[in-house]
């Protein structure tokens, strides 16, 4: 074997996944379990601001409607960018320096927002610049799923990065289920940190969202520093730019979009679409007991369908995916425009229907992508479509705060269909192009 048993003397001169004999199961797995520990976290960092914003108005901050979407909506702008540059990171940095380096970056916005929902005098662009600091957490996304891919032969692309999109994801659902317990009460070690006092004299830790997380990051940051190695995959900017000349990268680029884009900006922006769709009536349901049901399920999807994915093919579950979206969507559209409180449960079942048929067309896209491409290349496309992707809550936020609800949903089934089709005509009908 040319990895030893030993942790700190890895050689991984001859790595190749598709060859047993020099294919280490137990460092590939061990990897991908740290890896997607740190993607986590890196998730909770990216959603934290979407956790949080729906509370600054109750302890003290006046912001209205366009701001509050704003406020949600750039780290998912941010994200992208960043994803942009973290695509082309695994093969020039490693493994190693790419995930410890990551969670460092996450103490940012961590930190920031902890500090900045003690004053409610922070001024708005301040906020606004640590939204921007969370987008690294999406930003992680385009280099931690490329760099696990060469870890990992054909046959197990589809259960390794569904796993580890999967539980990544879950990170969304994390944040969101989290903040609203540790915000009542004081943390241990640092109850010298007083509560926010809501307009209702209540007390708030709403610091406590951001501080939670910094021990475990810290973890991270030990764990990818003395485990992780990097895999001899290696390429300059330049030579990872001819991923932009295959016309597949865009096809699966519009296909991911419907998937991870519809799961991100939709969890993203949930809470809000509570309070601004029902939150008028008086037995209003409470956004926060929601909002973390849609990534859950999405997440929960997405690590399940990664073992059918590589034993019946990626491309047949995106293809699923896309009917149970599209039909789910066309669902929710009867119930944007709510009469009474009890339709809440109509729309609650057609979002959490978009979210769950998601998660399986992002397990299914994942699976695709390395078997599309050679591993170098399905690396950089990976990279490039969850740079797309991760514009989510962007486009999903601006969507919203310029149309209705109804014409924004009858905008995502038609682009759903579209998606739908394209799967159907390249990757599984029969002589499809690329079967995969």
């Amino acid at each position: 074997m040319a990895i030893s048993s030993g942790t700190s003397r890895v050689d991984l001169a001859t790595w190749d996944p598709e060859n047993e004999a020099t294919w280490d199961s137990r460092f590939a797995w061990r990897t991908l379990w740290i890896t997607t520990y740190n993607l986590t976290l890196a998730f909770c960092a990216w959603y934290l601001v979407s956790a949080i914003a729906p509370r600054l108005n109750t302890i003290g901050y006046d912001l209205t409607k366009p701001e509050l979407y704003w406020l949600v909506a750039v780290p998912g702008l941010a994200g992208g960018f960043m994803r942009m540059i973290y695509m082309f990171l695994p093969p020039i940095v490693g493994t190693r320096t790419l995930v410890g380096g990551s969670a460092t970056l996450l103490l940012i916005p961590m930190l920031g927002w902890t500090f900045a929902v003690r004053d409610s005098s922070t001024p708005y662009a301040v906020l606004i610049l640590l939204a921007i600091a969370a987008g690294v957490g999406g930003g992680a996304f385009a280099g931690f799923m490329p760099s696990t891919s060469y870890f990992f032969p054909k046959r197990l692309a589809g259960t390794a990065l569904g796993l580890q999109a999967g539980i990544g994801n879950f990170g969304v659902s994390l944040i969101q289920f989290l903040t609203p317990w540790v915000v009542g009460f004081g943390l241990l070690g640092v109850t010298a940190l007083t509560p926010q006092q809501t307009r209702d004299g209540q007390h708030m830790w709403l610091h406590n969202a951001g501080l939670v997380l910094v021990p475990w990051v810290l973890l991270g940051m030990v764990l990818a520093a003395v485990y992780l190695r990097r895999v001899p995959v290696q390429a300059n900017f330049r030579e990872q730019l001819d991923i932009f000349g295959l016309k597949h990268t865009w096809v699966m680029t519009s296909i991911y979009l419907m998937t991870f884009g519809a799961f991100s900006g939709f969890a993203a922006q949930l809470g809000l679409l509570i309070v601004n769709q029902y939150g008028t009536f008086a037995n209003a349901p409470d956004p926060l007991k929601y909002a973390f049901l849609g990534p859950l399920l999405g997440s929960a999807t997405r690590a399940g369908f990664g073992p059918l994915c590589d034993r019946f093919g990626g491309a047949l579950w995106t293809f699923v995916a896309g009917i149970g979206m599209t039909a789910s969507t066309v669902f929710t559209l009867f119930f944007l425009a709510p009469t009474d409180a009890s339709q809440f449960t109509y729309f609650l079942v057609g979002m959490l229907a978009i979210f769950t048929f998601a998660g399986i067309g992002n397990a299914g896209t994942f699976k695709q992508m390395p078997m599309i491409f050679p591993k170098r290349q399905a690396g950089g496309v990976i990279g490039w479509t969850a740079s797309v992707a991760a514009f989510g809550p962007f486009l999903v936020g601006m969507a919203l705060s310029v149309f209705t609800p109804r014409s924004f949903f009858i905008g995502c089934a038609v682009y759903f269909t579209i998606c739908t089709a394209l799967t159907w005509h390249y990757y599984v009908r029969p002589g499809a192009e690329k079967p995969s």
